[in-house]
């Protein structure tokens, strides 16, 4: 009953943040760290990691989603 609201919500939240990924690492979006615990930095220009790590975490986010939507 709640597991599909859950993959829902989950997979929505790693869409939105894997599509954040992507756009950081293809340098169209640029900001700066908010919470550190060590030496971060922002991410200066593209970046092959951040568009590879948004692109897998938007695709799962998607399946999640699919899957949330297609449970009875």
């Amino acid at each position: 009953m709640i597991q599909r609201p859950l993959a829902l919500f989950a997979g929505g939240l790693a869409v939105a943040l894997g599509l954040l990924w992507l756009l950081q690492g293809l340098g169209v979006v640029r900001l700066k760290p908010i919470l550190c615990v060590a030496a971060c930095q922002a991410v200066e220009g593209p970046s092959i990691g951040w568009v590879i790590a948004g692109l897998a975490l938007a695709g799962v986010g998607a399946a999640a989603v699919l899957g949330g939507l297609r449970r009875r």
